[in-house]
């Protein structure tokens, strides 16, 4: 089934609908939400990708998220995607937006936050592993796993924002 995204312009203005795929094919700018889980001691949820996917198999992520579709906002997108993937239903809140010209293509990235204050239930289709990291834990973890270049820069702009 194709995924469809507002193609949007270099100020996040919608253009029209496309599917993702040529989106990144053609290099469009789209929609992209995306969360940052801490726990209440302060840690972040970190995962490895599963095998399978499309982008990035195998590879860490310090957040969860996915396109933004038609006609959805940016905070709805990325707590759909938090409880798609981690099948927690937790409030989100947008921290930082910022145009990404990331390895995929450019797409405008809304970098949010969640205190996930329970158990997880990741699906197994998307995520292989989760975990709870101390910021050092992470920062270990980055030097010694591999790690989506494009969610290092989200991370790194979310904890200036904060």
């Amino acid at each position: 089934m194709t995924e469809l995204v507002e193609r949007v312009d270099d100020q996040d203005r919608v253009l029209g609908v496309v599917s993702r795929d040529d989106a990144i094919r053609h290099r469009w700018p789209h929609r992209v939400a995306t969360t940052v889980c801490r726990d209440e001691q302060g840690r972040f949820l970190v995962c490895r990708r599963a095998d399978g996917l499309s982008r990035y198999p195998g590879y860490h992520e310090v957040s969860f998220g996915g396109a933004v579709g038609v006609g959805e906002s940016y905070q709805a997108a990325a707590a759909r995607e938090v409880a798609e993937e981690l099948g927690v239903v937790v409030a989100v809140r947008e921290v930082v937006k910022f145009l990404c010209r990331g390895e995929i293509g450019p797409y405008w990235l809304a970098v949010h936050e969640a205190v996930i204050t329970g158990d997880v239930s990741p699906d197994p289709r998307a995520l292989s592993w989760v975990g709870w990291l101390t910021s050092a834990e992470l920062s270990e973890a980055v030097r010694r796993e591999r790690f989506i270049p494009d969610g290092q820069e989200a991370l790194r702009r979310y904890l200036e924002a904060r």
